[in-house]
């Protein structure tokens, strides 16, 4: 019974926190929103914090329509 409880805690109830949670793995295990470090001229640079939290804003947005989304 234990176990059970906290299997419950742990996961989300909302679709917003489920959006969030799969946000949060997409991010993590690919690197999403980073920039992709380039060497030599013509690169672009790494992104800055503003532009890496509206990569991760766009992101959960998109995983929220994904979430929220009727299955056909």
């Amino acid at each position: 019974m234990a176990e059970e409880k906290s299997e419950q805690a742990s996961s989300p109830h909302n679709p917003d926190e489920i959006a969030l949670e799969l946000m949060k793995f997409i991010a993590v295990t690919t690197g999403y929103g980073r920039g992709t470090p380039t060497a030599g001229f013509g690169g672009k640079g790494p992104r800055t914090s503003e532009e890496y939290a509206d990569a991760l804003l766009e992101l959960f947005g998109r995983c929220r329509t994904t979430v929220r989304k009727d299955p056909a």
